[in-house]
């Protein structure tokens, strides 16, 4: 049992709701970055006991940044924990968030759950995300459940997900066979393909890898 799970475990607040498998995928992608001086933003607060759990388990360098429409929320703000009252897809209002704070090294979204708000609030954060970052889009078992479903386009979270893993591979669509000649056009290559390094896809979480990616060439030798 890692050290989130066992957190978890000995908590008695009733205030973190999550479903135990995730805990392993947490350790997997955010224990390099345990003790260092990072930025931490969560979409969703519920009762405040998951910023709590992250404070605790990136040390007292992390600076925790929550994110819920709930007024009530803001009673949750502890030392190293700012909270921010508002809408996740509402993009004035994250911009607001993130011109008070340093990038974020990590987002993670357990807000509503909605299609429409992991989809606008991934387009418009992941951008903002420092490179080396990562992005953890939680509940995405919402993707199945109608009632989850907003967008005009009926566009679901994982059906994004799976546009972006070929978005990951536009250099060669837009190049065919340059690739081998090293003659890149990059112009027209999307932003994704130049910056998402990794898209893991577990059990009700998509994870996302942000770094600057190279230009890719093949060779003989």
């Amino acid at each position: 049992m890692n050290d989130l799970q066992k957190y978890f475990e000995n908590n008695n607040k009733k205030d973190i709701n999550k479903w135990l498998h995730y805990f392993d995928i947490y350790e997997e992608n955010f224990s390099k970055y345990r003790n260092k001086k990072i930025t931490v933003l969560e979409i969703g607060v519920f009762r405040g006991g998951s910023l709590s759990m992250w404070k605790k388990y990136f040390g007292t360098q992390a600076k925790i940044i929550g994110i819920d429409i709930n007024p009530e929320c803001k009673q949750f703000e502890r030392e190293n924990i700012k909270i921010y009252i508002g809408d996740q897809t509402n993009e004035d209002f994250l911009h607001s968030v993130l011109i008070d704070n340093d990038k974020p090294d990590i987002i993670i979204d357990d807000g509503g759950h909605t299609s429409n708000q992991q989809i606008t609030s991934f387009n418009y954060l992941y951008e903002k995300l420092k490179y080396g970052g990562t992005y953890l889009v939680e509940d995405t078992h919402t993707s199945y459940y109608r009632q989850y479903q907003d967008r005009p386009d009926q566009l679901t979270f994982i059906e994004y997900a799976k546009h972006l893993s070929d978005e990951l591979n536009d250099w060669y669509r837009v190049n065919h066979h340059r690739v081998y000649k090293k003659k890149i056009d990059e112009a027209n290559v999307s932003f994704w393909a130049k910056n998402i390094h990794k898209i893991s896809f577990y059990n009700s979480i998509i994870v996302f890898e942000k770094k600057e990616s190279k230009v890719p060439f093949s060779q003989i030798r």
